[in-house]
């Protein structure tokens, strides 16, 4: 089953990480900054890893030195550990995704990224694509899930067929992606898994929205959304291509 996106991702700017301003306190993917999302109307995009007791947890990177004072892999914690530490500019730990779940609880949608977890866009084990379903199969509200590795998405099509799912998308330029072999992304880049995995959108790249692979999958029927778009300026080149834009460090507003 090819669930369809909900038309609300199409209509509403998708804060990148949340609507995320450390300076005002609000670090990327926090609870604060999924707050100031909705009380700004905008649509949420959250990151998921895996903690060591396999819970989905809303955090970016592998590794917890960037963004918070802990050092380590997110993998090597469990839960409530990442629970108490803190991320940076912020009082608050990292969040599990049924936390917020219940913070957005439907007021606006929500894009969910499932980071790879393999380093090598391979097939996955489950674990995290199990986690998530799991939490999402009672929520009511419009929410999609996306990641850069397919086999993530193929899984969740099995794991939970009712879900829109997508594919993050990129021109993929080895240099730009090391030390993911150069194969693997002449391999991606075509976009060869939207229909194995029953997508009914791709985020892209939005400095890559031109290529023909993505006119192509739009004449076919596919959502395009992009990333990550980070000025008014760059929102108007994006909105020649792309339906609909995920954006940071500025106020997008909602297309006339």
């Amino acid at each position: 089953m090819r669930a369809p996106l909900p038309a609300a991702f199409l209509t509403t700017p998708i804060a990148h990480r949340a609507y995320h301003n450390r300076a005002a306190r609000r670090p990327e993917n926090s609870r604060a900054a999924i707050q100031a999302a909705i009380e700004a109307g905008y649509a949420i995009e959250i990151d998921l890893q895996l903690s060591a007791d396999t819970i989905a947890m809303v955090f970016h990177d592998e590794d917890l030195g960037r963004l918070t004072e802990a050092s380590g892999l997110v993998a090597q914690h469990s839960a409530a550990d990442l629970g108490q530490i803190k991320l940076r500019d912020s009082d608050e730990g990292i969040p599990t995704l049924a936390e917020v779940l219940r913070l957005v609880a439907g007021r606006v949608p929500l894009l969910i990224e499932i980071k790879d977890q393999t380093g090598l866009m391979s097939e996955t084990d489950g674990q995290l694509e199990t986690a998530t379903a799991a939490e999402l199969a009672h929520y009511a509200g419009p929410v999609a899930v996306m990641s850069f590795n397919p086999h993530a998405i193929a899984r969740m099509a099995r794991l939970a067929p009712q879900i829109a799912r997508g594919l993050t998308t990129s021109a993929y330029d080895p240099a730009d992606w090391a030390p993911l072999p150069a194969q693997i992304c002449a391999d991606l880049r075509g976009i060869p898994d939207y229909d194995r995995a029953l997508c009914s959108f791709i985020s892209h790249e939005a400095a890559d929205l031109a290529a023909p692979r993505v006119a192509e999958l739009q004449a076919q029927g596919a959502a395009i959304l992009c990333w990550t778009i980070k000025s008014a300026e760059a929102e108007a080149k994006a909105r020649k291509y792309a339906q609909n834009i995920t954006f940071e460090g500025y106020a997008a507003l909602p297309p006339a």
